[in-house]
């Protein structure tokens, strides 16, 4: 699913989407791990085109029922139309699992897990240098990193997903960093770590995700916050190389959460809560 998708899955907009396939590719009750969090299939049910509806085509964030049967059409228009039902199902644990130090007993054990990791690789130990390198060069393109590692990139993404699982690391728009977790093992075995790679995070409320193209121009101008880009006007954030209306949109969404807004437009309101009250302004979520 496209970014926009999930965000829109995630905000409760959308919570239907018709693909074209053989047979169905995805179960009742499975949780996708997302960009955005958890996404659960509430339903997979084949359906005629003809029985489309346009609140079908609402729920699935299509502009029109005519809009939704051409996006369908377009290819493979020989297959069944299935109708899945979608439910944004929460944060990914893995962030929490991130954010948790591990106690002595568990940090054993994952050097254990590690440990095995290493001996069933075909071509060598290569759990502590990966970390190590993604504790060296945070945010740097996962091609680069395999480069420097010796590796191809497909391997080296699949070594660094299975790290991810255990909430060792953490994927970026661009690259990757180690977390406070990843970091307590290697401390731990003694391993060197790198001190500008594991220093505090600058105060402020971190960028949304925006895709690897729209960080790299904001970061490349030194734009790192949320506090950041509200001194910039939409005009000049869009005239950013990489920048498209995505990532401007989703700019805007995550400023309005915070109560803050380009420095040409007008702050947002204060959220109000079912009684009407003025709520906090909301952290971008990460």
């Amino acid at each position: 699913m496209r970014p926009a998708e999930l965000a829109a899955i995630r905000a409760g907009d959308v919570d239907l989407a018709f693909r074209r396939w053989e047979r169905p590719r995805v179960r009742v009750g499975t949780r996708m791990r997302t960009a955005v969090g958890l996404v659960e299939i509430t339903s997979v049910d084949r359906v005629p085109v003809s029985k489309l509806t346009a609140t079908d085509a609402r729920r699935a964030g299509a502009t029109s029922l005519a809009a939704l049967r051409q996006g369908l059409d377009r290819l493979h228009a020989d297959r069944p139309v299935f109708r899945i039902g979608l439910r944004y199902a929460g944060a990914d644990p893995r962030q929490a699992l991130r954010e948790a130090v591990p106690d002595a007993a568990e940090i054993e054990a994952l050097g254990g897990w590690l440990d095995r990791l290493d001996r069933a690789s075909p071509t060598g130990p290569w759990t502590r240098a990966t970390l190590l390198l993604i504790d060296e060069l945070p945010a740097t393109r996962a091609p680069d990193l395999a480069q420097r590692m010796g590796r191809d990139t497909p391997s080296f993404k699949l070594n660094v997903r299975k790290l991810k699982e255990r909430g060792l690391t953490e994927s970026l728009d661009i690259g990757y960093r180690l977390s406070a977790r990843g970091a307590a093992i290697l401390e731990h075995e003694g391993h060197p770590l790198s001190a500008g790679g594991r220093s505090a995070p600058e105060p402020g409320i971190p960028l949304p995700h925006l895709g690897a193209a729209a960080t790299r121009a904001l970061t490349a101008r030194g734009v790192v916050r949320l506090e950041q880009v509200a001194e910039l006007s939409a005009g000049e954030v869009q005239a950013l190389h990489g920048v498209g209306p995505y990532a401007l949109r989703h700019l805007r969404s995550a400023l309005d959460a915070a109560g803050l807004a380009f420095h040409d437009e007008p702050p947002a309101r204060p959220r109000a809560d079912a009684g009407g009250r003025a709520t906090a302004p909301l952290a971008a979520d990460t």
